[in-house]
Protein backbone atom coordinates (compact mmCIF):
# COMPACT_ATOMS: atom_id res chain seq x y z
CA UNK A 1 0.00 0.00 0.00
CA UNK A 2 2.87 2.56 0.11
CA UNK A 3 2.49 3.20 -3.34
CA UNK A 4 -1.33 4.00 -2.69
CA UNK A 5 -1.21 6.22 0.72
CA UNK A 6 -1.85 9.40 -1.05
CA UNK A 7 -5.27 7.94 -2.51
CA UNK A 8 -8.33 7.36 -0.65
CA UNK A 9 -10.04 4.22 0.03
CA UNK A 10 -13.16 3.73 -1.74
CA UNK A 11 -15.62 0.30 -1.08
CA UNK A 12 -16.29 -2.10 -3.64
CA UNK A 13 -19.93 -3.75 -3.50
CA UNK A 14 -21.91 -5.91 -5.94
CA UNK A 15 -25.89 -5.48 -6.15
CA UNK A 16 -27.89 -7.97 -7.73
CA UNK A 17 -31.06 -7.41 -9.41
CA UNK A 18 -32.75 -10.65 -9.62
CA UNK A 19 -35.94 -10.91 -12.33
CA UNK A 20 -37.80 -13.94 -11.86
CA UNK A 21 -41.33 -14.78 -13.86
CA UNK A 22 -44.09 -16.47 -11.90
CA UNK A 23 -45.91 -17.35 -15.60
CA UNK A 24 -48.19 -14.21 -15.58
CA UNK A 25 -45.85 -11.18 -14.37
CA UNK A 26 -42.25 -10.34 -13.85
CA UNK A 27 -41.11 -9.63 -11.19
CA UNK A 28 -37.91 -8.56 -8.77
CA UNK A 29 -36.40 -10.21 -5.52
CA UNK A 30 -36.36 -7.68 -2.47
CA UNK A 31 -35.05 -7.81 0.66
CA UNK A 32 -35.58 -5.89 4.22
CA UNK A 33 -32.30 -4.16 4.93
CA UNK A 34 -31.57 -5.23 8.64
CA UNK A 35 -28.53 -2.42 9.59
CA UNK A 36 -28.36 1.20 9.46
CA UNK A 37 -28.38 3.36 7.23
CA UNK A 38 -32.15 2.87 6.18
CA UNK A 39 -33.05 -0.07 8.11
CA UNK A 40 -36.25 -2.07 7.37
CA UNK A 41 -36.10 -0.18 4.05
CA UNK A 42 -36.63 -2.79 0.84
CA UNK A 43 -33.68 -3.18 -1.32
CA UNK A 44 -31.66 -5.12 -3.48
CA UNK A 45 -29.22 -8.08 -2.10
CA UNK A 46 -25.82 -7.18 -2.29
CA UNK A 47 -22.98 -7.14 -0.40
CA UNK A 48 -19.29 -5.91 -0.30
CA UNK A 49 -16.40 -7.63 -2.73
CA UNK A 50 -13.69 -9.78 -0.72
CA UNK A 51 -9.91 -9.11 -1.22
CA UNK A 52 -9.93 -12.58 -2.34
CA UNK A 53 -12.67 -12.71 -4.72
CA UNK A 54 -14.10 -10.82 -8.28
CA UNK A 55 -16.61 -8.96 -8.71
CA UNK A 56 -18.51 -12.19 -10.16
CA UNK A 57 -17.19 -14.21 -7.86
CA UNK A 58 -18.55 -11.76 -5.24
CA UNK A 59 -22.48 -11.28 -7.24
CA UNK A 60 -22.56 -15.13 -7.32
CA UNK A 61 -21.94 -15.28 -3.54
CA UNK A 62 -24.43 -12.75 -3.29
CA UNK A 63 -27.18 -14.91 -5.13
CA UNK A 64 -26.44 -18.06 -3.38
CA UNK A 65 -26.30 -16.64 0.32
CA UNK A 66 -30.13 -15.12 -0.85
CA UNK A 67 -31.58 -17.89 -2.81
CA UNK A 68 -29.38 -20.92 -2.35
CA UNK A 69 -29.13 -20.94 -6.32
CA UNK A 70 -25.85 -21.84 -8.16
CA UNK A 71 -25.05 -21.63 -12.15
CA UNK A 72 -27.93 -19.50 -12.94
CA UNK A 73 -28.12 -16.76 -16.19
CA UNK A 74 -26.32 -13.83 -14.43
CA UNK A 75 -24.56 -10.57 -16.57
CA UNK A 76 -23.12 -7.69 -15.39
CA UNK A 77 -25.20 -4.46 -16.43
CA UNK A 78 -23.72 -1.04 -14.87
CA UNK A 79 -21.77 0.60 -12.70
CA UNK A 80 -22.89 3.23 -9.81
CA UNK A 81 -20.02 5.60 -8.27
CA UNK A 82 -21.71 8.87 -7.67
CA UNK A 83 -19.60 9.94 -4.67
CA UNK A 84 -23.35 11.05 -2.53
CA UNK A 85 -25.19 7.77 -3.28
CA UNK A 86 -24.40 6.08 0.37
CA UNK A 87 -24.54 8.38 3.46
CA UNK A 88 -21.60 7.35 5.28
CA UNK A 89 -18.94 6.44 3.10
CA UNK A 90 -17.60 6.36 -0.77
CA UNK A 91 -19.00 2.92 -1.91
CA UNK A 92 -19.06 1.86 -5.74
CA UNK A 93 -20.95 -0.56 -6.79
CA UNK A 94 -21.18 -2.89 -9.96
CA UNK A 95 -24.74 -4.53 -10.49
CA UNK A 96 -25.53 -7.73 -11.88
CA UNK A 97 -28.77 -9.04 -12.80
CA UNK A 98 -29.86 -12.77 -13.04
CA UNK A 99 -33.02 -14.68 -14.23
CA UNK A 100 -34.72 -17.57 -12.24
CA UNK A 101 -38.19 -19.19 -12.86
CA UNK A 102 -39.95 -18.20 -9.82
CA UNK A 103 -42.25 -21.60 -10.08
CA UNK A 104 -39.83 -23.98 -10.40
CA UNK A 105 -37.91 -22.28 -7.18
CA UNK A 106 -40.49 -21.11 -4.43
CA UNK A 107 -38.61 -22.90 -2.03
CA UNK A 108 -35.43 -20.36 -2.16
CA UNK A 109 -36.50 -17.32 -0.36
CA UNK A 110 -34.43 -16.99 2.58
CA UNK A 111 -36.58 -15.83 5.87
CA UNK A 112 -33.53 -14.49 7.37
CA UNK A 113 -33.45 -11.46 4.63
CA UNK A 114 -37.60 -11.12 4.60
CA UNK A 115 -37.09 -11.50 1.05
CA UNK A 116 -40.24 -11.16 -1.06
CA UNK A 117 -40.81 -10.91 -4.95
CA UNK A 118 -42.80 -7.93 -6.49
CA UNK A 119 -43.88 -7.10 -10.07
CA UNK A 120 -41.67 -5.29 -11.42
CA UNK A 121 -43.90 -2.42 -12.80
CA UNK A 122 -45.29 -1.95 -8.93
CA UNK A 123 -42.30 -2.28 -6.45
CA UNK A 124 -42.18 -0.62 -3.01
CA UNK A 125 -40.15 2.78 -3.01
CA UNK A 126 -36.00 1.30 -2.73
CA UNK A 127 -33.07 2.84 -0.69
CA UNK A 128 -30.33 5.01 -2.39
CA UNK A 129 -30.45 4.83 -6.28
CA UNK A 130 -31.59 0.94 -6.19
CA UNK A 131 -34.68 2.16 -8.20
CA UNK A 132 -32.35 3.47 -10.50
CA UNK A 133 -30.02 0.28 -10.82
CA UNK A 134 -33.17 -2.00 -11.37
CA UNK A 135 -34.08 0.62 -14.54
CA UNK A 136 -30.52 0.14 -15.67
CA UNK A 137 -30.62 -3.59 -15.68
CA UNK A 138 -34.40 -4.01 -17.31
CA UNK A 139 -32.92 -1.97 -20.40
CA UNK A 140 -30.14 -4.11 -20.12
CA UNK A 141 -32.14 -6.74 -20.22
CA UNK A 142 -34.79 -5.02 -23.05
CA UNK A 143 -31.58 -5.03 -25.20
CA UNK A 144 -30.18 -8.49 -24.67
CA UNK A 145 -33.92 -10.02 -25.37
CA UNK A 146 -33.93 -8.35 -28.81
CA UNK A 147 -30.65 -10.21 -29.42
CA UNK A 148 -30.62 -13.56 -27.81
CA UNK A 149 -32.69 -16.02 -26.34
CA UNK A 150 -32.28 -15.28 -22.42
CA UNK A 151 -35.96 -15.08 -21.72
CA UNK A 152 -36.10 -18.73 -22.01
CA UNK A 153 -33.85 -18.76 -19.00
CA UNK A 154 -37.12 -17.93 -17.10
CA UNK A 155 -39.74 -19.83 -18.46
CA UNK A 156 -40.19 -23.64 -16.83
CA UNK A 157 -39.62 -26.73 -18.66
CA UNK A 158 -43.26 -26.64 -20.31
CA UNK A 159 -45.15 -23.67 -21.01
CA UNK A 160 -47.83 -22.26 -22.96
CA UNK A 161 -47.90 -19.51 -25.23
CA UNK A 162 -49.51 -17.07 -23.19
CA UNK A 163 -47.18 -17.50 -20.62
CA UNK A 164 -44.37 -16.56 -23.24
CA UNK A 165 -46.28 -13.31 -24.39
CA UNK A 166 -47.05 -12.40 -20.77
CA UNK A 167 -43.21 -12.09 -20.25
CA UNK A 168 -42.02 -10.44 -22.97
CA UNK A 169 -44.82 -8.07 -22.20
CA UNK A 170 -43.67 -7.65 -18.83
CA UNK A 171 -39.95 -6.82 -20.20
CA UNK A 172 -41.16 -4.63 -22.47
CA UNK A 173 -43.75 -3.13 -20.72
CA UNK A 174 -46.30 -3.30 -24.08
CA UNK A 175 -48.94 -5.34 -25.42
CA UNK A 176 -49.15 -7.38 -28.21
CA UNK A 177 -51.54 -8.60 -30.80
CA UNK A 178 -51.98 -12.14 -29.34
CA UNK A 179 -53.04 -13.85 -32.51
CA UNK A 180 -49.89 -12.56 -34.43
CA UNK A 181 -47.56 -13.14 -31.25
CA UNK A 182 -48.39 -16.88 -32.03
CA UNK A 183 -48.40 -17.31 -35.47
CA UNK A 184 -44.97 -15.91 -35.76
CA UNK A 185 -43.75 -18.03 -32.64
CA UNK A 186 -44.92 -21.42 -34.19
CA UNK A 187 -44.15 -20.72 -37.67
CA UNK A 188 -40.62 -20.38 -36.17
CA UNK A 189 -40.21 -23.89 -35.05
CA UNK A 190 -38.96 -22.95 -31.85
CA UNK A 191 -41.37 -24.50 -29.77
CA UNK A 192 -42.88 -28.54 -29.71
CA UNK A 193 -46.70 -28.37 -29.00
CA UNK A 194 -47.09 -31.10 -25.97
CA UNK A 195 -50.48 -33.16 -25.91
CA UNK A 196 -50.78 -31.92 -21.87
CA UNK A 197 -53.03 -28.94 -21.54
CA UNK A 198 -52.89 -26.18 -18.92
CA UNK A 199 -56.33 -26.10 -17.17
CA UNK A 200 -55.78 -24.05 -14.03
CA UNK A 201 -55.76 -20.94 -15.99
CA UNK A 202 -57.79 -21.16 -19.00
CA UNK A 203 -61.13 -22.31 -19.17
CA UNK A 204 -60.58 -24.15 -22.75
CA UNK A 205 -57.25 -25.22 -21.72
CA UNK A 206 -54.32 -24.22 -23.70
CA UNK A 207 -51.39 -26.37 -24.61
CA UNK A 208 -48.18 -27.08 -23.21
CA UNK A 209 -45.23 -26.39 -25.70
CA UNK A 210 -41.55 -27.32 -24.63
CA UNK A 211 -38.66 -25.85 -26.36
CA UNK A 212 -37.32 -27.56 -29.48
CA UNK A 213 -33.66 -27.99 -27.87
CA UNK A 214 -32.66 -29.41 -31.57
CA UNK A 215 -32.64 -26.37 -33.66
CA UNK A 216 -32.96 -24.29 -30.83
CA UNK A 217 -29.81 -22.09 -31.39
CA UNK A 218 -30.18 -22.06 -35.70
CA UNK A 219 -33.71 -21.04 -35.29
CA UNK A 220 -34.31 -18.16 -32.36
CA UNK A 221 -32.69 -15.56 -35.07
CA UNK A 222 -35.45 -16.21 -37.30
CA UNK A 223 -37.60 -15.08 -34.18
CA UNK A 224 -36.04 -12.49 -32.44
CA UNK A 225 -35.88 -10.53 -35.73
CA UNK A 226 -39.41 -10.31 -35.86
CA UNK A 227 -39.52 -9.04 -32.57
CA UNK A 228 -37.26 -5.61 -32.13
CA UNK A 229 -39.60 -3.60 -34.64
CA UNK A 230 -42.54 -3.76 -31.85
CA UNK A 231 -40.06 -2.97 -29.22
CA UNK A 232 -39.65 0.63 -27.90
CA UNK A 233 -35.76 1.99 -27.89
CA UNK A 234 -35.93 3.03 -24.45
Amino acid sequence: MEYYREDSAILLAVDCIIFGFNGESLQVLLIKRDFEPERNKWSLMGGFVQPDESPELAASRVLKKLTGLENVYMEQCSVFGDPKREPNSRVVSICYFALIDTQKYTHILSEEYEANWFPLQNYPTLIFDHDQMIASAQHRLRMKAALYPILFELLPEKFTIPQIAALYEGVYNIEFDKRNFSRKLLSSDLIIKLEEKDKENSKKGAFYFKLNTAIYKEKIMSFLRYLPSWFPEN
